[in-house]
Protein backbone atom coordinates (compact mmCIF):
# COMPACT_ATOMS: atom_id res chain seq x y z
CA UNK A 1 0.00 0.00 0.00
CA UNK A 2 2.88 2.35 0.87
CA UNK A 3 4.12 1.87 -2.81
CA UNK A 4 0.85 3.87 -3.95
CA UNK A 5 1.93 6.95 -2.22
CA UNK A 6 3.92 9.30 -3.65
CA UNK A 7 7.71 8.85 -2.31
CA UNK A 8 7.81 12.56 -1.33
CA UNK A 9 5.18 12.69 0.43
CA UNK A 10 6.66 9.25 2.35
CA UNK A 11 9.54 11.35 3.46
CA UNK A 12 7.31 14.34 4.44
CA UNK A 13 5.23 11.82 6.99
CA UNK A 14 8.55 10.03 8.44
CA UNK A 15 10.54 13.57 8.88
CA UNK A 16 7.26 14.42 10.90
CA UNK A 17 6.75 11.72 13.10
CA UNK A 18 10.19 11.60 13.88
CA UNK A 19 10.49 14.34 15.27
CA UNK A 20 7.56 14.16 17.14
CA UNK A 21 8.69 11.50 18.67
CA UNK A 22 12.05 12.60 19.29
CA UNK A 23 10.60 15.71 20.94
CA UNK A 24 8.61 13.18 23.61
CA UNK A 25 11.90 11.00 24.15
CA UNK A 26 13.40 14.56 25.61
CA UNK A 27 10.87 15.39 27.89
CA UNK A 28 11.29 11.65 29.34
CA UNK A 29 15.10 12.10 30.32
CA UNK A 30 14.02 12.78 34.10
CA UNK A 31 12.69 9.58 34.15
CA UNK A 32 15.04 8.49 31.87
CA UNK A 33 18.40 7.74 30.74
CA UNK A 34 18.64 8.29 27.31
CA UNK A 35 20.38 4.73 26.00
CA UNK A 36 17.06 3.14 27.98
CA UNK A 37 15.07 5.44 25.95
CA UNK A 38 17.52 4.43 22.88
CA UNK A 39 16.62 0.49 23.49
CA UNK A 40 13.02 1.10 23.79
CA UNK A 41 12.71 2.59 20.63
CA UNK A 42 14.63 0.28 18.49
CA UNK A 43 12.82 -2.90 20.22
CA UNK A 44 9.42 -1.64 19.53
CA UNK A 45 10.39 -1.02 15.91
CA UNK A 46 11.96 -4.61 15.98
CA UNK A 47 9.75 -6.55 17.65
CA UNK A 48 6.14 -4.56 15.76
CA UNK A 49 7.97 -5.22 12.28
CA UNK A 50 9.07 -8.98 13.17
CA UNK A 51 5.15 -9.25 13.59
CA UNK A 52 4.06 -7.74 11.09
CA UNK A 53 6.31 -8.21 8.28
CA UNK A 54 7.46 -11.75 9.23
CA UNK A 55 11.15 -11.78 7.49
CA UNK A 56 12.37 -15.02 5.61
CA UNK A 57 15.84 -15.68 5.79
CA UNK A 58 15.31 -18.28 2.90
CA UNK A 59 17.32 -17.53 -0.33
CA UNK A 60 19.41 -14.79 0.91
CA UNK A 61 22.63 -14.15 0.22
CA UNK A 62 26.03 -13.74 2.13
CA UNK A 63 26.15 -10.51 0.91
CA UNK A 64 22.07 -9.64 1.52
CA UNK A 65 22.64 -10.44 5.09
CA UNK A 66 25.89 -8.00 4.98
CA UNK A 67 24.53 -5.00 4.19
CA UNK A 68 21.23 -6.01 6.73
CA UNK A 69 23.79 -6.28 9.52
CA UNK A 70 25.27 -2.93 8.86
CA UNK A 71 22.18 -1.25 8.31
CA UNK A 72 21.10 -2.31 11.61
CA UNK A 73 24.73 -1.03 13.16
CA UNK A 74 24.19 2.03 11.35
CA UNK A 75 20.62 2.19 13.08
CA UNK A 76 21.76 1.87 16.21
CA UNK A 77 24.99 4.30 15.97
CA UNK A 78 22.26 6.96 14.62
CA UNK A 79 19.80 6.29 17.45
CA UNK A 80 22.09 6.21 20.39
CA UNK A 81 24.51 9.20 19.17
CA UNK A 82 21.56 11.41 18.34
CA UNK A 83 19.84 10.89 21.67
CA UNK A 84 22.69 11.63 23.89
CA UNK A 85 22.87 14.53 22.17
CA UNK A 86 19.33 15.45 22.90
CA UNK A 87 19.91 15.35 26.26
CA UNK A 88 22.81 17.75 26.40
CA UNK A 89 21.81 20.48 23.91
CA UNK A 90 18.61 21.58 22.57
CA UNK A 91 16.55 19.57 19.95
CA UNK A 92 16.59 21.60 17.03
CA UNK A 93 20.08 22.45 17.07
CA UNK A 94 20.91 18.78 17.44
CA UNK A 95 18.71 17.83 14.24
CA UNK A 96 20.43 20.81 12.78
CA UNK A 97 24.33 19.29 12.93
CA UNK A 98 22.79 16.45 12.37
CA UNK A 99 21.85 17.37 9.46
CA UNK A 100 25.41 17.74 8.14
CA UNK A 101 25.45 14.46 6.83
CA UNK A 102 22.79 14.08 4.57
CA UNK A 103 23.63 17.51 3.30
CA UNK A 104 26.92 16.85 2.31
CA UNK A 105 25.50 13.71 0.85
CA UNK A 106 23.21 15.58 -1.23
CA UNK A 107 26.23 17.87 -2.63
CA UNK A 108 28.29 15.05 -3.41
CA UNK A 109 25.42 13.12 -5.03
CA UNK A 110 24.14 16.08 -7.32
CA UNK A 111 23.83 16.02 -10.57
CA UNK A 112 22.19 18.86 -11.66
CA UNK A 113 23.03 22.44 -11.16
CA UNK A 114 19.08 22.63 -9.53
CA UNK A 115 19.82 20.64 -6.50
CA UNK A 116 22.86 22.30 -5.45
CA UNK A 117 20.93 25.54 -5.58
CA UNK A 118 18.47 24.04 -3.15
CA UNK A 119 21.12 22.36 -1.01
CA UNK A 120 23.22 25.58 -0.96
CA UNK A 121 19.61 27.17 0.20
CA UNK A 122 19.32 24.77 2.74
CA UNK A 123 22.76 25.41 3.85
CA UNK A 124 21.98 28.93 4.40
CA UNK A 125 19.01 27.88 7.11
CA UNK A 126 21.11 25.31 8.68
CA UNK A 127 24.13 27.99 9.48
CA UNK A 128 22.10 30.41 10.26
CA UNK A 129 19.90 28.40 12.72
CA UNK A 130 23.05 26.79 14.39
CA UNK A 131 24.71 30.01 14.94
CA UNK A 132 21.72 32.26 16.34
CA UNK A 133 22.07 29.68 19.73
CA UNK A 134 24.93 29.48 21.69
CA UNK A 135 23.88 27.46 24.52
CA UNK A 136 26.12 24.45 22.89
CA UNK A 137 28.67 22.41 24.72
CA UNK A 138 31.04 20.18 23.18
CA UNK A 139 30.20 16.76 24.16
CA UNK A 140 26.34 17.45 22.55
CA UNK A 141 27.96 19.03 19.51
CA UNK A 142 30.39 15.71 19.44
CA UNK A 143 27.32 13.12 19.23
CA UNK A 144 25.70 15.16 16.43
CA UNK A 145 28.36 15.12 14.45
CA UNK A 146 28.49 10.92 15.02
CA UNK A 147 25.08 11.17 14.42
CA UNK A 148 25.27 12.65 11.27
CA UNK A 149 27.72 10.48 9.90
CA UNK A 150 25.48 7.68 11.05
CA UNK A 151 22.80 9.19 9.11
CA UNK A 152 24.90 9.41 6.05
CA UNK A 153 25.55 5.86 6.16
CA UNK A 154 21.80 5.47 6.45
CA UNK A 155 21.03 7.03 3.46
CA UNK A 156 22.94 5.05 1.71
CA UNK A 157 22.56 1.68 3.61
CA UNK A 158 19.02 1.70 3.57
CA UNK A 159 18.61 1.98 -0.60
CA UNK A 160 20.62 -0.96 -0.96
CA UNK A 161 18.88 -2.73 1.92
CA UNK A 162 15.46 -1.82 -0.21
CA UNK A 163 16.83 -3.76 -3.39
CA UNK A 164 18.34 -6.55 -1.79
CA UNK A 165 15.20 -7.18 0.68
CA UNK A 166 11.49 -7.28 -0.59
CA UNK A 167 9.04 -5.08 1.45
CA UNK A 168 10.42 -4.25 4.75
CA UNK A 169 12.36 -7.75 5.58
CA UNK A 170 15.68 -5.71 5.37
CA UNK A 171 14.70 -2.90 7.78
CA UNK A 172 13.38 -5.43 10.28
CA UNK A 173 16.36 -7.45 10.52
CA UNK A 174 18.70 -4.40 10.87
CA UNK A 175 16.10 -3.28 13.66
CA UNK A 176 16.52 -6.94 15.48
CA UNK A 177 20.26 -6.62 14.60
CA UNK A 178 20.17 -2.92 16.51
CA UNK A 179 17.99 -3.73 19.27
CA UNK A 180 19.87 -6.89 20.39
CA UNK A 181 23.18 -4.95 19.98
CA UNK A 182 22.36 -2.02 22.39
CA UNK A 183 20.55 -4.27 24.94
CA UNK A 184 24.12 -5.33 26.58
CA UNK A 185 24.95 -1.62 26.11
CA UNK A 186 21.79 -0.70 27.90
CA UNK A 187 22.36 -2.96 30.80
CA UNK A 188 25.96 -2.01 31.32
CA UNK A 189 26.22 1.88 31.03
CA UNK A 190 22.51 2.87 32.40
CA UNK A 191 19.27 0.81 32.32
CA UNK A 192 17.76 3.65 34.34
CA UNK A 193 13.90 4.07 33.74
CA UNK A 194 13.05 0.63 32.53
CA UNK A 195 11.57 -0.11 35.43
CA UNK A 196 9.18 2.50 35.19
CA UNK A 197 5.79 1.49 33.56
CA UNK A 198 5.57 5.32 32.01
CA UNK A 199 8.90 5.36 30.52
CA UNK A 200 8.35 1.61 28.56
CA UNK A 201 5.02 2.81 27.14
CA UNK A 202 5.88 6.36 26.38
CA UNK A 203 9.22 4.87 24.93
CA UNK A 204 7.12 1.90 23.09
CA UNK A 205 5.06 4.92 21.16
CA UNK A 206 8.55 6.89 20.88
CA UNK A 207 9.70 3.70 19.06
CA UNK A 208 6.11 3.71 16.59
CA UNK A 209 6.80 7.53 16.00
CA UNK A 210 10.72 7.58 15.39
CA UNK A 211 11.68 4.09 13.92
CA UNK A 212 8.85 2.12 12.87
CA UNK A 213 6.82 4.56 10.57
CA UNK A 214 9.26 7.16 9.64
CA UNK A 215 12.44 4.13 8.53
CA UNK A 216 9.33 2.17 6.74
CA UNK A 217 8.48 5.27 4.57
CA UNK A 218 11.89 6.47 3.93
CA UNK A 219 12.97 2.79 2.99
CA UNK A 220 9.77 2.49 0.54
CA UNK A 221 10.50 6.01 -1.01
CA UNK A 222 13.67 4.95 -1.60
CA UNK A 223 13.51 2.37 -3.80
CA UNK A 224 12.09 4.94 -5.99
CA UNK A 225 13.92 8.26 -5.50
CA UNK A 226 17.69 9.72 -6.19
CA UNK A 227 19.32 9.74 -2.66
CA UNK A 228 20.73 12.50 -3.64
CA UNK A 229 17.06 14.34 -4.61
CA UNK A 230 16.13 12.17 -0.60
CA UNK A 231 19.33 14.36 0.94
CA UNK A 232 17.85 17.54 -0.11
CA UNK A 233 14.12 16.58 1.19
CA UNK A 234 15.85 15.99 4.51
CA UNK A 235 16.67 19.65 4.90
CA UNK A 236 13.04 19.37 6.46
CA UNK A 237 14.48 17.97 9.51
CA UNK A 238 15.69 20.83 11.49
CA UNK A 239 12.51 22.77 10.87
CA UNK A 240 10.56 19.86 11.80
CA UNK A 241 12.84 19.57 15.13
CA UNK A 242 12.55 22.92 16.35
CA UNK A 243 8.70 23.19 15.52
CA UNK A 244 8.33 19.87 17.45
CA UNK A 245 10.44 21.78 20.31
CA UNK A 246 8.06 24.43 20.63
CA UNK A 247 4.79 22.35 20.87
CA UNK A 248 6.72 19.89 23.06
CA UNK A 249 9.48 20.83 25.01
CA UNK A 250 8.69 24.32 25.00
CA UNK A 251 12.07 25.79 23.10
CA UNK A 252 10.99 28.55 21.22
CA UNK A 253 12.89 30.35 18.37
CA UNK A 254 13.93 33.67 17.52
CA UNK A 255 13.40 35.72 14.52
CA UNK A 256 16.67 34.95 13.19
CA UNK A 257 15.59 31.05 13.22
CA UNK A 258 12.43 31.23 11.85
CA UNK A 259 14.12 32.55 9.33
CA UNK A 260 16.69 29.58 8.91
CA UNK A 261 13.52 27.64 9.47
CA UNK A 262 11.80 29.22 6.47
CA UNK A 263 15.52 28.70 3.92
CA UNK A 264 15.25 24.78 5.09
CA UNK A 265 11.34 24.73 4.12
CA UNK A 266 11.64 26.66 0.95
CA UNK A 267 14.98 24.25 -0.04
CA UNK A 268 12.86 21.57 0.75
CA UNK A 269 9.71 22.64 -1.22
CA UNK A 270 12.30 23.28 -4.26
CA UNK A 271 13.60 19.80 -3.87
CA UNK A 272 10.01 18.40 -4.26
CA UNK A 273 9.61 20.18 -7.39
CA UNK A 274 12.38 18.91 -9.01
CA UNK A 275 11.68 14.80 -7.58
CA UNK A 276 8.13 15.39 -9.10
CA UNK A 277 9.51 15.49 -12.31
CA UNK A 278 11.58 12.57 -12.51
CA UNK A 279 9.34 10.02 -14.69
CA UNK A 280 11.41 6.79 -13.50
CA UNK A 281 13.67 5.69 -10.96
CA UNK A 282 17.28 7.53 -11.95
CA UNK A 283 20.18 4.88 -11.87
CA UNK A 284 22.83 4.41 -8.62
Amino acid sequence: MLSRVSPVWLVIIGIASVQLGAAIAKNLFDDAAPMTLVWLRLATSAVALSVVVRPSPHGRTTEDWLVAVAFGVVLGTMNWAIYESFARIPLGIAVTIEFLGPLGLGVVGSRRARDLVWVALAAVGVAVLGIERGDLNAAGVAFALVAALAWAAYILLSASTGRRWPGLDGLTVASLVAALLMAPLMAVYSGRGIDDPKVVVLGALVGLLSSVIPYSFELTALRTIRTSVFGVLMSLEPAAAALAGIVVVHEFLSPAQWLAVACVITASVGATHSESRLAAPAPD
